[in-house]
Order: structure tokens, then sequence, then C-alpha cells
């Protein structure tokens, strides 16, 4: 078994901590005694205590819970821990003074001595259960919190690509009735689009080159249904192709952005995606040069733009942005920004 030798340090020094806690209470009982004695034999019962019963725990099966040994041992372990600690604790506090605890003259505070180790063993023993028992629920809480947002996203997911779907049928059908070719040509981008993308729909991350392969298909897909009105360019720099995001994160700005921009704008545009790096933030702009919006009533409460903000809220927490502008020069700005990970863990 592998031992975590940072929590083993923390538990010794919060034995230490208790011991010399004890010390002080009881030098406060008796204050005409030297406060060395009380100190050293604390320090020497608690500490061989904590060794016995610490190290002692992985010569059992211990419970998922707990990492306590379970049944009969679990009550042993603690009781063995705490007299082999008291007896060999003694015995080293008496080499550092020189004497025997079990002469005739030390046996009057014997009695008390097994008293106070007995119950701060008992009590140090309640607090490291206990201890780790809550760091077992906690890491319990937290994979749960990790499985709630890894089915929220999938959940948002599922919800955008039938949307996208239905948009495109949609195109499709009207094509079907005026342009026999072009829905052919269509219906043929939509199965590559499909097949193309089947595989990453598995994932909740995957690195940003697969998400600029995913929008290319897309954006071919819908070049064929707007013909010359609609050119695109997508710029990803080389190091950062392998940068983790959430799947289906840039098509619904696309999207967005022919649906408000370009396909109400006679002679069409163009769309550019791009992604920089500024630091330790990943920016990623979609830029058309369509019809744009009026900032105080932006189109972005729509079904595509709010569930990307769901999902880099998911992701991301307050770490991730979503903004959109309205250039000077006409058209629409989209910008995320969202923390740099090449392994997220959803949160």
């Amino acid at each position: 078994m592998k031992i975590d030798w940072l929590t083993k340090l923390a538990f010794l020094l919060q034995t230490l901590a208790f011991c010399l806690m004890v010390a002080t209470i009881q030098y406060a009982i008796r204050p005409e005694r030297s406060y060395e004695l009380p100190v050293v034999y604390s320090l020497c019962i608690g500490t061989c205590i904590w060794a016995l019963v610490d190290f002692g725990r992985h010569a059992f099966p211990s419970a998922r819970e707990t990492g306590w040994p379970e049944g009969l041992a679990g009550w042993l372990l603690p009781l063995g821990g705490i007299v082999g600690g008291f007896l060999l604790g003694t015995l080293l506090g008496d080499q550092w003074f020189g004497w025997s605890s079990w002469d005739m003259r030390a046996r009057s505070q014997l009695g008390a001595s097994i008293i106070i180790t007995a119950a701060a063993g008992v009590a140090a023993t309640y607090y490291f259960y206990t201890r780790s028992q809550a760091a077992y629920l906690e890491r319990q809480m937290a994979q749960a919190r990790r499985l709630a947002a890894e089915a929220r996203l999938k959940l948002l997911e599922t919800q955008l690509e039938p949307h996208m779907m239905f948009n495109t049928l949609a195109n499709l059908r009207a094509l079907i009735g005026t342009d026999t070719a072009r829905a052919q040509e269509m219906l043929d981008r939509l199965i590559a689009y499909l097949r193309a993308t089947l595989g990453a729909s598995r994932n909740s991350t995957h690195p940003l080159q697969a998400e600029f392969d995913r929008l290319q298909d897309y954006l071919e897909l819908m070049a064929v249904r707007m013909g010359p009105r609609l050119h695109y360019t997508l710029a990803l720099p080389p190091e950062l192709a392998q940068v983790q995001v959430p799947t289906l994160l840039l098509q619904p700005l696309v999207e967005n952005s022919i649906k408000h921009g370009l396909e109400p704008h006679v002679a069409g545009g163009t769309i550019t995606v791009q992604a920089r790096r500024n630091g330790d933030t990943l920016l990623l702009e979609v830029t058309d040069t369509g019809r744009g919006f009026d900032l105080s009533s932006p189109p972005g409460n729509g079904f595509g733009i709010a569930q990307v903000r769901e999902r880099l809220h998911a992701t991301y927490a307050e770490l991730a942005h979503l903004t959109q502008l309205a250039p000077a020069s006409g058209g629409s700005v989209t910008r995320l920004q969202l923390p740099i990970s090449v392994s997220l863990v959803a949160a």
C-alpha cells in the first residue's frame, strides 16, 4: 500500500501540538513541577501512540470510507496503540531524565499519568478517525460535483446538436424545391459533417484543433446553402492546437453570426475565427462583416449564445467570459476568454 507521507507528517504535527496542549494543562494543575517534565513525557508518549496507530492500521484491511481497520481490529488497534505507546513513551521519558517511573517514589503519579494518557489517546484517536471520514466525504462530494458538471455539459451539448440539425434540415427542405443539385451537395456535406463529429460528440472536451476541424465541416455545409455570399477564414496558431476546450463551443457562435449578421445582409460577408494567447488566457474571436447589431439590444440571449454561456460557466465557473462587440466599421465580434489548460477537469 502506498503511504501518503504528507498526510502522515500533517497528523504527526497535529499530534505534537495536542501533546503540548496536554502538557500545558498538566503544568497548570501542578505548577510547582518543572514544565520540562510533562512536556517530555507527553511528547514521547503521544508520538509513540501516533506511530503505533497510524502505521499499524496499514497492517489490516481498511474501510474505504475512513482508511480505518474494520471490525474488531478497529477497536483493538487504538487500544493496543494507547497501551503500547504509554509503556514505550514512558521508557523513553525515563531515559531522558535518568530515572524509572516504576519505582516506589513515582508510583503515586503513575495512576494519574495512565488516566491522562487514556483520555488523551481516545480523544486524539477519535479526532483523527473523524478527520479521515470527513476527508473521504469531501472527496465523494467533489466527485459528485464533477459528475454533475459533466452531465450538465452533456445535456447542453445534446440540446445544441438538434438545434443545428433543425436549422440545417429546414434549409435543405427549401433547397429541394428550388435547387436540387445544391440540395444534393448540401446533403452530402451534412453526412460528412455528422460522420466527422460522431466520435467527438462522445467527449466533453477535445483539442482546439479538433474544434476548428469540426467548425470547418460546418462552414463548408453552410457554404453550399449560401454560395458566394459566405466567405470564411480560420486562424489557429500551431502552438495552441492541443489546448483542450469544451466540444461544440465555436459552432453556435458562427451559426449566430450567419443567422443575425450574414443572412440578413444582401451581400453576405466574411466570417473570421481566430485563436490567440494572452498570458494564461485563451482568446477566441468570431468576427463577421454582416449587418451587425445594436449594442443596446444585442442578440446575446438567443439559444446558441445562451447555451455557450452556460457551458462556459459549467466548465470554468467565473474564470471564463463571453463578450459581444459592435465595431465602428460594422459587423460584430464575439469574444471568448478562458483559461488555458491541456487537461481540463469539469468542476
